[in-house]
């Protein structure tokens, strides 16, 4: 390996007892949890010092890479603008600027939809309304929160991190001036929605376990002090608030990962009492949105279309992939079935228009899209994207009475694609496909192919190459399965660098994601969840077994729960891989979940199983933990990322496994740990540090892989 330096850093071994269930454990390294203590600092400080030590050779691989994410990337470039009220919204990037400028111009024609040309030029009248770049200066990390102009068009709220932590701060910006009012709150959560007053404001903030759990309502330019609207106290569940496309309701969400409740408000009234749609009831989740749906059959585009008052409930009362049901609002409990549920079809979400409903759903492990007209007895056409193997979804589309929709579609081969889209007429046109200079798609294939796990299950597979790149070729297998997250095909010029190279590039869809359905998420969680490991080393061993793969070119790569994924796969199979890339891992969950002081814990008990309560679920983490199974093995080689101020992942969980795993493996292959020391989950900000991490994990990878 380039680079090689005589030893790693060695924490010290200083043995901590932990007792539950008759269980006593000694963690050796758990002083590691006190990012504050200055020896863990310097101890984190002298492994990054390490890594750049044993990386050096890689530079020139490194900058190669870079220089091509670059060479892919329309560096100064603008998006698709996007029409709310009498403005079209759009960002700008600048080459040479690390984020982008958020713009806007005034609308000529209110009967035009068609918006302006994607130029370099400036649009007539266009202001830059937020500059990302200047709020970023003196700061090395820059996250945005939120960023909602005001209905009347005259104000922005925005919010910024300039830590990792993701505590935001929320400001009031006046547009037209570009001067700040001195509303101003600290602390607050992703998000922030408008009142139609334009007057008020809500948003939400955490409490110590870094729960959304309290909804406030802000009045622009008030002394008075905000006032707490609603306060969830069960620590299972976080709100979130918003308003609905009609501007009719103010709604608070409040949900668990098993159960939902939802509170409306007229919007014509902000300061008055939310009601509750729908009570909880244990198990059961549902969504809101309000429609004006008319008599069946009714209201062909362009006719008269008004109609009464309906809330519809997109909910799993009836069946584990949710069906579509409507209720009058004045009586919210009398559910109309609209779309039943299925075994093969997972429903997801529900968009409401003026004129039409959005059904988005998943069937055969892919994202759909269907229509219909807005009837108490709709009918939905599905739409055909025309590439089977993609990703589709609605792509900002604001506006409750715009004559089309926009939506998005990408795959691993086509960059992400805007179509304005008339669904009762079929009429599309491609706004804007993501330009990625020398780049032809020709070059690659993708595909979808199944492995049959050990228990008889079958695994989803997706693969994309370089046509050239045949037989047993250097891979990376990627993953996840937790959450009922899908990794559905997207589109990626830093790939290419991979790709170009002749590494293939393969996903597994396994278990514990919701790729297949919620039956799918559910046979990879809590006392179950073995099956996302086991399904990963089963498709590991299927490229293997069916020539396409081989162990010594075989990369695992996986982040946060993906890297929970990655390290214990590494201890089930650590003879199929060469190397694993660990992002942010979760790989010590049982000592996280056992500690309901720590953020997220509580609320994650309904994901992986309360061990403080149940000695089953307690073993059965204990079990599959990477770190409680770190044992005198072979393991290969590791490249582990993590951020100081990561507050979903704490930090002190891959240090503690490096550290684990550097006094264990009897391979003497590499273990790296990186921490960024201004970053949180999502690691770097700015697009340019971003590429070059990237560039230097693959930098990494194709080392590993024989292709530096």
């Amino acid at each position: 390996m380039p680079g090689e330096t005589a030893a790693s850093p060695v924490a010290d071994r200083r043995p901590t007892p932990r007792t539950y269930h008759g269980d006593t454990v000694v963690d050796d390294y758990a002083w590691l949890a006190d990012t504050e203590d200055p020896e863990v600092r310097a101890y984190l400080e002298a492994q990054n010092e390490y890594t750049a030590a044993a990386t050096a050779g890689l530079e020139p691989l490194r900058e190669a890479v870079f220089g091509e994410i670059k060479a892919h990337t329309q560096e100064t470039d603008m998006s698709v603008p996007l029409r709310r009220g009498g403005f079209w919204y759009f960002a700008r990037t600048v080459e040479g600027s690390q984020y982008p400028l958020q713009c806007r111009a005034p609308v000529r024609d209110a009967h035009d939809w068609t918006p302006p040309e994607v130029s370099a030029e400036k649009l007539p009248g266009e202001s830059v309304m937020l500059d990302l770049n200047a709020e970023a200066e003196g700061h090395d990390f820059l996250s945005v929160g939120a960023a909602a102009v005001s209905p009347d068009g005259r104000l922005l709220a925005y919010s910024v991190d300039t830590s990792g932590d993701e505590r935001f701060t929320l400001r009031i910006k006046d547009i037209e001036t570009g001067s700040l009012l001195a509303d101003t709150v600290e602390g607050v959560f992703y998000g922030v929605t408008w009142a139609p007053d334009s007057r008020h404001l809500f948003y939400v903030t955490v409490d110590d376990a870094w729960r959304p759990d309290r909804v406030w309502r802000h009045e622009i330019g008030s002394a008075a002090a905000d006032v707490e609207v609603y306060r969830e106290d069960d620590q299972r569940f976080g709100v979130g608030v918003g308003l609905t496309r009609s501007r009719r309701y103010l709604v608070i969400s409040a949900s668990s990962s098993l159960t939902s409740e939802a509170r409306v408000l007229d919007a014509a009234d902000p300061t008055g009492e939310f009601t509750v749609v729908r009570p909880r009831e244990e198990g059961v989740e549902y969504h809101v949105e309000h429609a004006v749906l008319s008599g069946a059959g009714s209201g062909a585009s362009g006719t008269d279309r008004s109609g009464e008052d309906y809330f519809l409930f997109l909910h799993n009362r009836s069946g584990i992939n949710f069906e579509l049901a409507s209720a009058p609002v004045e009586t919210p409990d009398a559910w109309t079935v609209l779309v039943p549920h299925r075994a093969d079809v997972r429903l997801t979400d529900v968009e409401v228009f003026a004129r039409r409903l959005v059904l988005e759903y998943r069937r055969d492990g892919l994202p759909r899209l269907a229509f219909a007209a807005t009837d108490v007895q709709p009918e939905f056409s599905e739409w055909d994207p025309g590439e089977q193997l993609s990703t589709v979804a609605l792509s900002g589309n604001p506006e409750w009475d715009a004559p089309r929709l926009r939506v998005g579609y990408e795959s691993y081969l086509t960059p992400a694609t805007i179509l304005d889209l008339v669904p009762e007429t079929g009429e599309s046109a491609v706004l804007r496909r993501q330009p990625v200079p020398e780049y032809d798609p020709e070059g690659y294939v993708q595909e979808r192919v199944w492995v049959t796990a050990r228990d008889g299950e079958r695994v989803p597979v997706s693969v994309v190459r370089a046509v050239a790149t045949t037989g047993a070729a250097p891979t990376v297998l990627y993953g996840y399965g937790s959450y009922e997250v899908c990794l559905d095909p997207w589109f990626s010029a830093a790939r290419l660098s991979l790709l170009d190279r002749g590494v293939v590039f393969a996903v597994a869809h396994v278990r514990g994601g919701g790729e297949l359905g919620r039956r799918w998420y559910d046979d990879g969680k809590m006392l179950r969840k073995n099956h996302t490991f086991t399904d990963f080393v089963d498709v590991a061993a299927d490229l293997v077994e069916t020539g396409r793969a081989s162990p010594d070119r075989l990369v695992a790569m996986g982040g946060s729960a993906g890297g929970l994924l990655v390290g214990a796969a590494m201890n089930l199979a650590p003879e199929l891989f060469c190397g694993v890339v660990a992002q942010v891992p979760f790989v010590d969950p049982l000592t996280s979940i056992l500690d309901p002081d720590l953020p997220l814990t509580v609320g994650e008990w309904e994901e992986w199983g309360n061990p403080l309560a149940d000695a089953e679920v307690y073993r059965y983490m204990r079990d599959y933990s990477p770190y409680e199974n770190v044992t005198a093995r072979p393991y290969p080689a590791l490249l582990v990322t993590t951020s100081l101020n990561d507050t979903r992942v704490l930090p002190t969980e891959p240090a503690k496994w490096v550290a684990k795993l550097l006094t264990h493996t009897t391979s003497g292959n590499q273990i790296l740990l990186k921490t960024e020391m201004a970053a949180g989950h999502g690691g770097v900000s700015g697009r340019y540090s971003s590429w070059r991490e990237t560039a230097f994990e693959y930098a990494w990878i194709l080392d590993r892989l024989g292709r530096a």
